[in-house]
């Protein structure tokens, strides 16, 4: 199912390797008690591929986002759940392309190494939901610091995070001239402020993705910790954001792959009436249909991400599975 011009095919051999060690059985049970795979997350950590969009001079590999899309995708393709760590990922285009050489001096070091994690990504509110522009987080500044109130919801993995990207308001709706501005962008060191004004509250969901409920009560952020210049944050959200959907719908290409290949195999191995099931039009027509969906969906998927690399806006192929 590969393509033959993958100028990633090493990261994927080499991933996949690394996935075998993680069978289905170690993520089954995970899933009966609602568990993080440490253990997982830790070896690819070590193998250096959560630190593959990191510059060389911080510690990372300093590969382009295809890499980081070839890398997810093979995770998931494996069986594994790249959604545990997949936001380190695409946070981390917000601090390399908006964060100031102190910050990126400070974190990218030890985020590389594992030292520090970050994994929760701070925007979707329980009143504005996909309305970004409408949230009601704010921070005021004081001094030399920021004090934040609100609350945000589904913020993934927040437990199991150290450091956390967080979007408040800073200046009122009422007072921009559009409703993009105000927003601002901070870097939360979560390690120094929970139970400080930071609590978190786990949500019981149906999928295991250790989705969490975060509340501010006058939580203190160093102003230093502000990411590019305040009220620019929602530009540079979304410029994160784009990076963020060229990797999940990589990682859901990995899905699409590891599906068909469990389809195929079954529909080899069941014996119905003295044949495989496979011999049967209306088992092999589904499985074909999906296999011409995932690689149309995964051409769709590298142009985009060969225009991100390129400096182009991708907006095109991110709207395209949508219509």
């Amino acid at each position: 199912m590969d393509q033959t011009t993958d100028n990633h095919a090493e990261i994927r051999a080499e991933v996949a390797k690394l996935c075998a060690r993680f069978p289905g059985e170690y993520w089954r049970k995970l899933d009966e008690v609602r568990g993080y795979p440490t253990e997982f997350v830790q070896a690819l950590t070590e193998a250096g591929w959560l630190s593959a969009l990191i510059p060389e001079e911080f510690g990372g590999s300093g590969l382009p986002l295809s890499a980081a899309a070839a890398i997810l995708e093979e995770v998931q393709r494996q069986g594994c759940n790249g959604a545990a760590c997949h936001a380190q990922m695409y946070i981390m285009g917000t601090i390399l392309r908006h964060g100031n050489e102190r910050q990126k001096a400070e974190y990218l070091p030890k985020i590389a190494s594992g030292e520090l994690r970050l994994q929760a990504f701070g925007v979707t509110e329980p009143t504005s939901g996909t309305d970004t522009t409408a949230l009601r987080t704010v921070a005021r500044k004081e001094g030399d610091k920021y004090i934040v109130n609100g609350q945000k919801i589904w913020t993934s993995r927040a437990e199991h995070s150290d450091l956390m990207l967080l979007l408040a308001r800073t200046t009122p709706r009422d007072q921009v001239a559009k409703k993009t501005e105000g927003l601002s962008t901070f870097i939360v060191d979560m390690r120094t402020v929970l139970g400080k004004g930071l609590t978190i509250r786990p949500i019981r969901t149906m999928m295991n993705h250790n989705s969490c409920e975060v509340f501010f009560d006058n939580m203190e952020v160093p102003a230093e910790n502000l990411v590019g210049v305040e009220g620019k944050g929602f530009r540079y959200i979304l410029d994160g954001m784009n990076a963020e959907r060229l990797l999940i719908a990589a990682e859901c290409i990995g899905d699409a792959k590891w599906f068909i290949e469990k389809s195929v195999n079954y529909a080899k191995e069941r014996v119905l009436f003295g044949r495989p099931i496979g011999q049967n039009q209306g088992v092999q027509f589904p499985i074909a249909r999906a296999y011409a969906q995932m690689r149309a969906a995964e051409a769709i998927v590298q142009k985009g991400l060969q225009k991100f690399e390129a400096g182009v806006n991708p907006g095109l192929e991110l709207l395209q599975p949508l219509l």
